[in-house]
């Protein structure tokens, strides 16, 4: 069968060269569409359910919220687990659901449960789902920076909810954007008890007044002289002086008792759950661009950026980026993309050096970026992202791609350099082909399985491995069908002139003159060569227990995420005094470009953090600034 088609690809090569093309456009095209991460999705598929009954003790959120939804959400079709978490003021619920579920579908579900236990919950709660989005779809952070000094945390954090967030959350695969820091303005009746009851009144009576002031009601419509006219009541609180003067009672005489009478009216920060800090400066205002499923990373943030670029921002306001995953998207490309070259460079070196021909070594290179442009193909229809395992699994299959066409090539050259004079050029390298082509083709698809056990890993490592094991085998199998579709006629084209035989090959003379004497020296005492090989196995057992584990692999990202975490119940205060200290600590080190921390809880269903967790992403500087500093080794102060 291998032996047919190679004859076939051999005398139609321009059909070949024709199906290769349009592969070649489809796999470009694949390329282009394929999502691009820096890791692959390790989340389980997950809906969140997020309630927000601020001012509430936590066991009190425990009784009225979260256990009547998680009694109600366990119901839910394919859902694996449910799990609870109540806070002071918040309720989150996580649903859990079984590996390939649709998280749409999911949503879906999850949404009619909630609709059936609403009548359970108090009549002011109303949970929400939260974002389409997973743990690792925080991809883009920011602050606001003021130069000018002209505004207050207040004042940027309605500069970030109701022009920026708007602005950034209408981007393409951006499922929500988080504030995080500054002060959220509100109205604040500060009540005076001895008045109230000197008029007899109520806290009630009070809230009731406050809600009538901020409504508007309809009327009819009124025509006069041919043209109709709506008519409606305006009653929406503007200033602070309309809610003051809104009447709560009637007095003794009809003279009205108004708000201002019993209380304070004054504005104020609403209650706060988190805070954030830069470098160390102090508190600031800033956002968190959470990521759609599914979504590109890296068109996401370039199209974040794009819309920041075009932000008409008031003056002396900027806005800084703290955090950018598309450096480790492009540095995971850049990777893949040098381990490309340093492979072709290398395969062609030892074919120019062994076979003395450019032309061979053109056909052995050739078919290691077509193999890898091809494994795109698969990747694309297969729902997967470009991410740091996935290439790895390319970067693992680079070293295997070329084997088969060296081989062919190899073999080739040799037959042509024993060929008689005049003989046929074009049978002698098929019958090299035919002669290495059946166990060359079926050693790489044994290559291309050997990674396939791996598949029925499930869970976490199954979702971390499933990438690489892919790609490596669409690569490989990718590799093996080139080798004898696309070989053989490179092979006819390109493969001419003169070839050295080895014994006229002054590098394989040499290799040769080297070897020959160690293959007899280890040949006359194999005994000793066998034990010594067994001692040496056996001296790696010890090293290899004592070498550390990790689930996954170093990434220098060129950032760090501190997460420290202090003593539960800290005052919102207390924990940005803290974070504000830690922060101008770590920005003092010169290695350090910006700090960007963060104590409690951002703005998004997606993070449950209490004040006593603070998370500080800390950027570094390229390696290339860095300071040099003096370190003491073992071998300092030896002689020169």
């Amino acid at each position: 069968m291998v032996e047919r088609i190679i004859e076939l690809s051999a005398k139609r090569p321009w059909i070949v060269f024709g199906v290769m093309a349009l592969l070649i456009v489809w796999a470009v095209i694949a390329m282009r569409r394929t999502p691009l991460d820096a890791i692959p999705d390790l989340s389980d598929p997950q809906v969140i359910v997020f309630t927000d009954w601020m001012g509430r003790s936590p066991d009190l959120v425990e009784d009225q919220i979260t256990y009547p939804l998680v009694r109600a959400l366990q119901s839910t079709p394919h859902a694996r687990t449910v799990r609870g978490y109540s806070m002071f003021g918040m309720s989150f619920i996580y649903v859990i659901f079984e590996d390939d579920t649709d998280i749409y579908w999911a949503r879906t579900r999850v949404l009619e449960q909630l609709g059936r236990v609403q009548r359970l919950l108090p009549p002011d709660v109303a949970p929400v789902l939260g974002p389409d989005a997973t743990g690792v779809g925080w991809v883009f952070q920011y602050v606001l920076e003021d130069t000018s000094g002209r505004r207050d945390l207040a004042q940027l954090r309605e500069l970030q909810d109701f022009t920026i967030r708007p602005t950034l959350q209408a981007v393409s695969g951006v499922a929500e954007v988080a504030s995080v820091g500054g002060f959220e303005r509100q109205y604040q009746i500060v009540l005076d008890p001895n008045r109230l009851a000197a008029y007899g009144l109520s806290l009630a009576d009070v809230t009731r007044a406050a809600r009538d002031a901020n409504s508007e009601v309809g009327a009819r419509v009124l025509e006069v002289a041919g043209r109709e006219y709506v008519l409606r009541g305006r009653g929406y609180v503007r200033t602070l002086a309309d809610l003051e003067a809104s009447v709560v009672t009637v007095g003794a005489g009809g003279n009205p008792v108004r708000l201002r009478d019993v209380a304070r009216v004054q504005f104020g920060p609403e209650i706060r759950r988190g805070a954030a800090d830069f470098d160390g400066r102090g508190e600031a205002v800033g956002g968190i661009v959470v990521m759609r499923i599914g979504s590109n990373a890296l068109q996401v943030n370039d199209a974040v950026k794009a819309e920041i670029a075009r932000l008409s921002l008031p003056e002396g306001v900027r806005l800084v980026p703290t955090y950018d995953r598309s450096h480790l998207i492009r540095g995971s490309v850049a990777t893949l993309r040098n381990t490309l070259i340093q492979e072709g460079v290398i395969v062609a070196l030892i074919c120019l050096f062994f076979l003395f021909s450019a032309r061979s070594a053109f056909v052995a290179v050739v078919v290691i970026p077509l193999a890898v442009l091809l494994t795109f193909i698969p990747t694309f229809h297969a729902g997967m992202s470009i991410n740091i395992m996935s290439l790895a699994g390319i970067a693992i299959a680079v070293g295997e791609l070329e084997d088969a066409s060296t081989t062919f090539v190899e073999n080739g050259a040799r037959r042509l350099s024993l060929a008689a004079p005049g003989a046929d050029r074009r049978r002698v390298i098929l019958d090299a082909l035919k002669e290495v082509g059946r166990p060359t083709f079926f050693s790489l698809l044994l290559v291309t399985v050997s990674f396939v056990p791996l598949l029925s890993l499930t869970g976490q490592a199954g979702r971390l491995f499933r990438p690489l094991v892919l790609t490596h085998t669409f690569a490989t199998f990718a590799a093996a069908l080139l080798s004898v579709t696309l070989v053989p006629p490179l092979m006819l084209l390109v493969m001419r002139g003169r070839f050295r035989r080895d014994d006229e090959n002054p590098v394989s003379r040499v290799l040769t003159r080297m070897y020959r004497p160690v293959v007899r020296l280890a040949v006359r005492a194999r005994w000793f060569v066998l034990l010594a090989a067994a001692a040496l196995l056996a001296a790696t057992v010890p090293v290899a227990l004592r070498l550390g584990s990790e689930f996954m692999p170093p990434l220098d990202e060129g950032s760090l995420l501190v997460m420290p975490t202090t003593f539960p119940g800290i005052s919102i205060e207390e924990a940005r005094r803290a974070l504000t200290a830690q922060d101008r600590i770590i920005r003092s080190f010169r290695e350090v470009s910006s700090v960007h921390g963060k104590a409690g809880r951002a703005e998004t269903a997606t993070d449950p953090a209490q004040l006593d967790m603070i998370e500080s992403v800390v950027v570094l500087r390229p390696t290339s600034a860095w300071p040099r500093r003096y370190a003491a080794r073992w071998y300092s102060g030896g002689p020169e």
